[in-house]
C-alpha cells in the first residue's frame, strides 16, 4: 500500500481526499493507498477530510523531510491556501531533499470580467499603501493573519470577516464578523449596502465559495483592491482540480 500525504485544510484537499476514499465516491476510485491529511491548525474548528488526519507544523523542511522518511510517504500533494507560501516552499524543500514527487494542487485564481474595477496589489502591504485612496470604509476578507498590516491607519473603518478572529495589532476602528463561506451574491450586496462599505481588499484565492462578493462589488460599481498570489515553487507541477490531481497519482503510484 502506497502513502500519500495531502497538505490540506481546503475544499479541494477535501475534495481530493473524499476521492481517494473509495466508499465515500461514486466515481473510479484509485488503487487503495494509505491517505494522511494534514492541517495546520489554524482554525479552531476546521473542516476535517476523510482518511487519517494530523493537525499542527513539521517544524520547517527538515522536519517534513523527517516525516517523510519515517512515514514512508511515496507521494506528496499541497493542496494548501494559494497564499500559503511557507509550506509550499517547506513541502518543496522536503521533497527535494528525499526525493518524493510533488503536486500542486492549485484552484484558479478569480476571473476579472467587464464591469469589474480591481485595483491589483503585489502585497497586503501595498493594500495598506492604497487604501486610503481609495475609501474611508472597508470590506476586508483577508482571514484572521494578516491584518496587522492595516493597524497602523487612522480615519479608515475596517468591518474584517473571517472564520476566526483576528490576530491583533488591529487598526482603531475595527468591527469583527465570523463567518464562512459559501456565500450568495444577494446576501454579499446587503452586507456592502448595511455597513456602507466604499471599498473591499480581499485575496485572490479563487473558489466559489467566495466569489459572490466580487460580482456584488460590481454590482454596486465598488472598487476592489486584490493581492496577488505569491508564485509556486519552482519546477513543481501544478493541476487546477481534483481529476488532475487523481490523475497524476495514477501515474506516479499506480
Amino acid at each position: 500500500m502506497r502513502h500519500v500525504l495531502i497538505l490540506g485544510g481546503t475544499t479541494e484537499g477535501r475534495a481530493l481526499a473524499a476521492r481517494l476514499t473509495p466508499e465515500l465516491t461514486a466515481e473510479p476510485a484509485p488503487a487503495a493507498h494509505r491517505i494522511t491529511s494534514s492541517l495546520a491548525g489554524r482554525t479552531a474548528q476546521p473542516r476535517l477530510p476523510a482518511g487519517e488526519v494530523r493537525i499542527g507544523g513539521f517544524g520547517g523542511p527538515e522536519g517534513l523531510a523527517d516525516w517523510l522518511r519515517a512515514e514512508r510517504v511515496d507521494a506528496v500533494v499541497d493542496a494548501t491556501h494559494p497564499f500559503a507560501a511557507g509550506i509550499s516552499r517547506n513541502a518543496a524543500l522536503a521533497a527535494a531533499a528525499t526525493g518524493t514527487p510533488l503536486l500542486v494542487l492549485r484552484r484558479p485564481g478569480f476571473t476579472r470580467v467587464d464591469g469589474d474595477h480591481w485595483l491589483p496589489v503585489p502585497s497586503l502591504a501595498a493594500a495598506a499603501e492604497l487604501l486610503p485612496r481609495r475609501g474611508e470604509r472597508v470590506l476586508l476578507t483577508i482571514g484572521r493573519q494578516g491584518v496587522a498590516a492595516f493597524a497602523h491607519l487612522d480615519g479608515v473603518h475596517f468591518v474584517s470577516r473571517s472564520v476566526d478572529p483576528p490576530e491583533p495589532p488591529l487598526p482603531p476602528s475595527f468591527e469583527v464578523l465570523l463567518d464562512r463561506g459559501p456565500f450568495t451574491v444577494q446576501g454579499e450586496e446587503a452586507l456592502l449596502r448595511e455597513r456602507a462599505i466604499d471599498v473591499l481588499v480581499t485575496k485572490d484565492s479563487g473558489g466559489a465559495a467566495t466569489a459572490a462578493k466580487l460580482t456584488a462589488a460590481r454590482c454596486l460599481g465598488l472598487p476592489v483592491i486584490v493581492v496577488q498570489r505569491p508564485p509556486v515553487p519552482d519546477g513543481v507541477p501544478v493541476v487546477p482540480d481534483v481529476e488532475g490531481a487523481v490523475r497524476w497519482l495514477e501515474q506516479r503510484l499506480g
